[in-house]
């Protein structure tokens, strides 16, 4: 289905986004997209980001939508190496916690924190990242009185190199009918700095029960997203080199979720990403695409629409390419 679309920023271009409200009011936290000359790789080495921004508004649709700078960027952080991708952002008593993928000086991506007063920031990085830490693409979901962080990529986001929260000694990815490899999910301890817990897998189920196979075009890839509806969890993400946004629904945060259905078909550039949330009564979708610069799946640019919802809880699927 075709729906409006808007870009966001065009000033400047940004992807990846994570959207909360706090304080009535949208902030997004996207990853700043920088012009390189590297080759594309499966790697990932043409996202070169080094740094953050945080943007707002109170109307995503037609408001303005502000710029508040930057709030952290590489040189900051100590144990810093390379490649500032995607970050969540969370409120606890009156702190806000950013959580970030960055590699580290031997070219492992650890996970980040950084925390500021306010929600726009700036904020400060602690001095080392989460113990155990591993890939990238951070979710943080508010659950009771806790907080539990999504996360996991393959390919560039090294989600293969690790089993059972292990570095293997050769990455793994499965293939054809073997169970599609699966993002985590970690309950965060009280001070929002560490892991409580083993991170655990998030299953994505069929309607018989199965896990989806690798070679199943709606299996994970990338970038976890779970939001609740209705009392239900929605877990969505994108799958990577079938370039869709899939979702799955679960009655627990930790899973399985049973497989439902695509978000949004591909879009102009390589990778997608996105956030779902709900602001004075209305459901949006956040996510990026290539087409202001020409296509180039390494400059990205920020989108939202309305996302509709069916009697049953399913989501209407969206047209990622305007005519």
């Amino acid at each position: 289905m075709k729906v409006k679309k808007r870009y966001l920023f065009p000033a400047d271009y940004m992807a990846d986004p994570s959207v909360h409200v706090f304080n009535d009011r949208l902030y997004i936290y996207p990853s700043h997209d920088w012009e390189c000359e590297n080759v594309e790789n499966d790697n990932g080495d043409q996202y070169v980001m080094k740094d953050y921004h945080v943007l707002s508004t109170d109307d995503p649709m037609n408001g303005e939508v502000i710029d508040h700078g930057c709030v952290l960027k590489l040189e900051d952080i100590p144990w810093a190496g390379r490649q500032m991708w995607d970050n969540d952002c969370h409120e606890k008593d009156g702190k806000y916690y950013m959580y970030f993928p960055l590699k580290d000086k031997c070219d492992i991506f650890r996970i980040g924190v950084a925390i500021a007063d306010r929600p726009e920031g700036p904020f400060i990085p602690q001095p080392d990242p989460i113990r155990g830490s591993y890939s990238m693409d951070i979710c943080v979901l508010k659950e009771g009185d806790g907080y539990l962080m999504y996360f996991g990529g393959l390919w560039g986001g090294q989600l293969q190199r690790y089993k059972d929260n292990k570095a293997l000694e050769s990455a793994y990815l499965p293939e054809g009918d073997e169970p599609a490899l699966p993002s985590r999910v970690v309950k965060l301890t009280d001070d929002m700095l560490q892991w409580a817990e083993e991170p655990k897998p998030v299953q994505v189920i069929d309607e018989d029960g199965n896990p989806l196979k690798a070679s199943d075009p709606h299996r994970f890839f990338e970038a976890s997203w779970v939001h609740k509806h209705n009392g239900k969890y929605y877990f969505s993400y994108s799958t990577g080199d079938s370039h869709l946004l899939c979702y799955a629904i679960g009655d627990n945060p930790y899973g399985p979720f049973t497989y439902k259905g695509v978000i949004l078909t591909p879009v102009v550039g390589w990778t997608t990403h996105h956030s779902i949330v709900e602001y004075k009564g209305k459901t949006y979708l956040f996510h990026h695409d290539s087409v202001p610069s020409g296509g180039k799946s390494w400059l990205r640019s920020l989108k939202v629409c309305e996302l509709t919802y069916n009697e049953d809880g399913t989501i209407q699927t969206i047209d990622g390419i305007d005519e």
